[in-house]
Formats: C-alpha cells, sequence, structure tokens
C-alpha cells in the first residue's frame, strides 16, 4: 500500500533491487523554452529503466483556438503508451523531473485522474539523485511485455470553462452569496496580479482567484515541504469550500493539487485549460 506521494532517493534506490516489485520509472524532464531539452537530457543520462514522457507529445493534446496551451491527452492515446510501458494495475509508477515537480505532478495528476492510486514523485528530483551518488544511464530500456493498463476517469476531479463560469455568474447574482469554491491561481505573483504576462495574449487572472504560488510547495533544491508545512499553507481554506485550481496552461497547478493532497484536504478540481483557455473567450465570459 502506497502510504505517501512522495519517496525519497533512498527509497527508490532500494526499490530498484526489488525483484518482487514492479516497478516503472518514467522520466519527465522539460524546458517550456527548449521542448526538446527533456528529450534531450533523457538519452544522455536518465535513472535506470526509465522511460521518458514528453508535456508537448505525450502528457498533452495539441493547442487549438481554446482548450489551453496544454489540453488534457486523449485518454485512450496515453492509456495505450503506459500499456505499453509495460504498466499493469498494480504496478508502482515513480515519475520525477528537474523542475520542483513542475512537469513529473502533471503525469502523477494524469495517473490518478485515470483511476491509478500507485504514483508517486521523486523528492529532490534528478538532481539530488545525482548528487546521492546512485546510478544513471544512457542505456533505453528493453522493450516490455505490454501491460494491462485501462484509464477509469475521475470525470468530477476537472471543470471546464462552463461549469467554471457558471459558478461565478452564480456569485455574482446572488444577493447574499455563501461561496461553495476556492479558486486558486498557482503562477507567480506577478503574473496573478497582473502586472507581466509572458505567454498569454492577456495578463491578470479569473475574478475572485486566490494567489498560492506553485513554487511554495517545496524548497529551492526541489524537496517538497512537510506535512504540517503544507498544512499551514492551506489554512486559510474553509472545509466547506471546494478548491478549484488553475495555472497557466493546467500544468503547474497539478503542483498545487499535490500539496492539497498532502495537506490532507480532499476534492480539489482542476481546470485544465487553465489562465490560457480563459483569456482565449476575451469578452466572451
Amino acid at each position: 500500500m502506497l502510504t505517501s506521494p512522495i519517496v525519497t532517493a533512498d527509497t527508490l534506490n532500494g526499490y530498484l533491487s526489488a525483484a518482487d516489485l514492479d516497478l516503472k520509472i518514467i522520466d519527465c524532464r522539460f524546458a517550456l523554452g527548449d521542448p526538446a531539452a527533456g528529450r534531450r537530457e533523457y538519452e544522455t543520462a536518465h535513472l535506470p529503466g526509465a522511460e521518458h514522457l514528453d508535456l508537448n507529445r505525450d502528457l498533452s493534446s495539441p493547442a487549438g483556438v481554446h482548450g489551453g496551451r496544454h489540453p488534457l491527452p486523449d485518454d485512450r492515446v496515453l492509456g495505450s503508451k503506459l500499456a505499453a510501458m509495460g504498466i499493469n494495475a498494480d504496478t508502482l509508477v515513480v515519475a520525477y523531473d528537474d523542475s520542483r515537480f513542475g512537469f513529473a505532478a502533471r503525469l502523477w495528476w494524469l495517473l490518478r485522474y485515470y483511476g491509478h492510486d500507485r504514483v508517486a514523485l521523486l523528492d529532490g528530483g534528478y538532481t539530488n539523485w545525482l548528487q546521492a551518488g546512485y546510478p544513471v544511464t544512457s542505456d533505453l530500456p528493453a522493450v516490455a511485455n505490454r501491460g494491462d493498463f485501462q484509464p477509469q476517469l475521475q470525470s468530477d476531479w476537472i471543470v471546464d470553462i462552463d461549469a467554471l463560469s457558471e459558478r461565478l455568474r452564480q456569485r455574482v447574482k446572488a444577493s447574499q452569496y455563501s461561496p461553495t469554491h476556492l479558486l486558486i491561481d498557482s503562477r507567480e505573483p506577478d503574473r496573478y496580479l497582473g502586472k507581466t504576462e509572458p505567454i498569454d495574449p492577456r495578463a491578470g487572472h479569473i475574478p475572485s482567484a486566490v494567489n498560492y504560488p506553485w513554487q511554495g510547495v517545496s524548497t529551492p533544491e526541489g524537496f517538497v515541504l512537510s506535512i504540517p508545512e503544507q498544512q499551514r499553507r492551506w489554512a486559510a481554506i474553509s472545509p466547506d469550500l471546494e478548491p478549484i485550481v488553475y495555472c497557466g496552461s493546467g500544468v503547474t497547478a497539478c503542483v498545487n493539487l499535490l500539496s492539497l493532497e498532502l495537506a490532507g484536504i480532499n476534492g480539489a478540481k482542476l481546470y485544465p485549460g487553465s489562465w490560457s483557455d480563459w483569456c482565449s473567450y476575451e469578452g466572451q465570459v
């Protein structure tokens, strides 16, 4: 039974020699400014046996006019890729990156959204693994026997723009409104405040959103904060409110979803299109 969504380098190194453990390690390194960098780094060196999944090609669908810059992947397509890697219903999947969970948390959330709870993230990421002196390789893993992975979507884990807009309309119309949700913006404060916008065509944030930057979940070195620290981080949230989390394109919001999970706050939802979807409807929402 997996008791935490976080594993240490020491623990994962021990897993590598456990012959009776069905384990799959997935390298999620990626760079928004250089989309080929993650695959390049993987081919140079990676954890033994690790596969690589790319944010653009594997963990997202192609972007359109609406839906955001990183729409959720087609579950049939990604599900087939995961099965081809040898992932079964009982496989323990450990994901890592080198970006403070910024990309690996996307896979962590996706797998759980697909009904696969045996998934964890490597604390400290690739850099800490190297610093601990554990092995890396440039060898690509052998072709695995196909697994039986089948996505079972948790459809109530997401909110689209229509559902979110309706919640906001109810908030405006009600004369004595008692909020039922808390909208959480996971971007950096300057983007939330509209002081800068380096990616999307409009600056600002969705009305009523509060700002909890995703970088606050971990240390600058990429180690997740303790459970008490995660709980203090969300101490202002009423247990009666449904958290709805977004970022620029639904990727780093997953780091805040990890934080909420660690803090013991259940029922949080993702707005997958996030700000890049919202601002594509200028004048319509």
